[in-house]
């Protein structure tokens, strides 16, 4: 069985963690393959949208494995598979920020689907989404400083800034996770639905993304994601840079020509 599944389709990758068994807890090999994959479906220009989403129906991801990763990374148990000395060689926690997105950014937009819970390095990887949707029943959280450490994936740098900083501070040293309605009360998620609907709204969102001009939408991304850690003058700046960088491309032509035709517009990404 591959602990991690890709479908490309129509411009849409389609990422699944696949351990179920083991409520999709990020082990060496999966830290491995996910650490490839985003740099694999960053690299390539026909990939315009990415949903990440889980087997099962109970539990998107519940973090690191205890039973093999951790141990690994703590020097407890010395390694014992290629997938072990891949995760050491490629630095253990680094390989693991990559893999979990708090180090690296594939550049198009990514819609997670979580499944179910998420948990610890699960929830960070919510946290890296630019659009979550959720199955009904979930429940998220950071239990990291019940086990002695903290969110090291993001979760201490990024959850007050998109969370309230009094929901952020309960979540981070409490270790209580929040149902999903609380967190989509608080802004955090854009969607709960049904388990059985998720794919087809994730998909649904997927597809309205993938048929949009494929630059357009990785520079919003970029302006979006950006201005947080810029002033308003700097992020006006980096906006209409990359607006003149745009009206100089194809896409900026036939966009507004398929308008005046009334047809749907061909988008080629130059």
């Amino acid at each position: 069985m591959n602990v991690l599944e890709v479908d490309i389709t129509d411009h849409i990758a389609v990422v699944r963690l696949n351990r179920p068994e083991s409520r999709n807890a990020l082990n060496p090999e999966l830290v491995v393959r996910l650490a490839e994959t985003w740099a694999r479906l960053g690299s390539d220009e026909a990939v315009r949208v990415i949903v990440l989403t889980g087997t099962g129906e109970s539990t998107f991801c519940a973090g690191f494995d205890l039973a093999s990763f951790i141990p690994l990374i703590t020097g407890t148990r010395p390694p014992a598979d290629r997938w072990d000395e891949a995760v050491q060689a490629g630095g253990g926690l680094a390989l693991a920020g990559r893999a979990t997105l708090r180090d690296y950014d594939p550049g198009p937009p990514l819609i997670v689907a979580a499944n179910g819970h998420a948990v610890a390095g699960g929830f960070e990887m919510l946290l890296a989404g630019d659009i979550r949707i959720v199955a009904r029943g979930a429940r998220l959280g950071l239990s990291e400083v019940r086990l002695g450490l903290i969110p090291a994936m993001g979760g201490t740098a990024r959850l007050a800034r998109q969370l309230s900083p009094a929901l952020a501070a309960e979540m981070l040293l409490t270790g209580n996770p929040v149902a999903a309605e609380r967190a989509l009360a608080a802004g955090f998620l854009n969607q709960i639905v049904p388990v059985a609907e998720l794919m087809t709204s994730a998909m649904a969102c997927a597809r309205v993304i993938a048929a949009n001009a494929p630059l357009a939408v990785r520079a919003a991304r970029e302006v979006m994601r950006r201005s947080a850690e810029l002033t308003e003058r700097e992020a006006l700046d980096l906006e209409n840079a990359h607006c003149v960088a745009l009206a100089r491309t194809q896409d900026a032509v036939e966009g507004p020509r398929a308008f005046l035709e009334k047809r749907p517009p061909i988008f080629r990404g130059c």
